[in-house]
């Protein structure tokens, strides 16, 4: 099993209060994982393929996966576009302030969750002080193995995962942002290890979304919260299947900045049978997740 706190870099991991994640780590082993392939931007588009062995290359159209994980339909001929609303100030506008905008386009545009839209059209739309247009590019490409169920709120993390032939269930109550249902997501993931999947992933975007807002006390919460209610019953989880559990961010986001960052992050992999192990020198490749306790991440 893998558990990717979205946007969760070694800085907000370490101010943190992570009882359950520290035991992982002094119970396991852990690196600094590369979880951005070189000259690609940091995304979750590009990194959330590469934790899970289908590293991107050339840039993702964020619009292709947005796409797919918000169940929008692309008729034939159009491109769906990734746009966010924006406040003149540059902050991110709210889901009414987007859905207004979106009426008064003159193209299909679907708001999809807070700031975001998703246009259909055969040319990219132009961007504004009011519209940032993400570029596009190919929907990440591939076939998952071993096959693969991902427990995710809607967005980029499901996307990805249709997108690679994934198994994607959204539990109720998972909102992809802060106010989460953490619970329902473990219950989830007991469910689809009970279905004996091979390997099963489960995303959580509350770290990325508060640091989005420059909000460093939330982003901290969403990883405290995550530690107690999902992290905590994984780990028994895991424990009684016997299987093994991998917790990495897919990227780091700066509250400071709300920007995405390419540095390595924290990668761990636990099994009770297991036993602690040096850290690696270097940050290496994701790959090190399937192969520091054998099958790193399977249920």
């Amino acid at each position: 099993m893998l558990v990717i706190p979205d946007g969760a870099g070694p800085a907000l991991l370490e101010a943190a209060r992570t009882p359950v994640l520290e035991a992982l780590t002094a119970e396991g082993q852990h690196a600094r994982i590369l979880s951005t392939p070189p000259g690609l931007p940091p995304g979750s588009e590009t990194c959330i393929p590469t934790l899970l062995g289908r590293p991107p290359q050339r840039p993702v159209g964020r619009g292709r996966v947005d796409a797919a994980g918000y169940d929008v339909a692309v008729p034939a001929g159009l491109t769906p576009w990734r746009v966010d609303v924006l406040r003149p100030d540059g902050t991110r506008a709210s889901a009414s302030e987007a859905a207004v905008v979106a009426r008064g386009l003159g193209v299909p545009a679907v708001p999809v969750r807070g700031h975001r839209l998703i246009l259909l059209s055969a040319r990219r739309p132009d961007s504004d002080t009011r519209l940032r247009v993400w570029n596009d590019g190919p929907a990440p490409e591939g076939r998952l193995d071993p096959p693969t169920a991902i427990v995710c709120g809607p967005g980029a993390a499901a996307g990805c995962g249709r997108l690679l032939g994934a198994h994607v269930t959204i539990p109720g109550g998972a909102t992809g942002d802060v106010d989460t249902d953490l619970r329902a997501k473990a219950r989830a993931a007991a469910a689809v290890i009970a279905e004996r999947w091979p390997r099963v992933v489960v995303h959580v975007g509350a770290p990325d979304e508060a640091a989005h807002r420059l909000d460093r006390n939330a982003a901290i919460s969403a990883i405290e919260r995550l530690d107690a209610q999902l992290l905590e019953p994984l780990r028994e989880l895991v424990a009684r299947a016997p299987g093994r559990l991998a917790v990495c961010p897919d990227h780091a986001t700066d509250p400071v900045t709300g920007r995405h960052t390419s540095d390595p992050v924290t990668g761990v992999t636990w099994s009770p049978d297991g036993e602690p192990a040096p850290v690696a020198a270097e940050p290496v490749d994701p790959a090190w997740l399937f192969s520091a306790c054998g099958q790193a991440v399977s249920a």
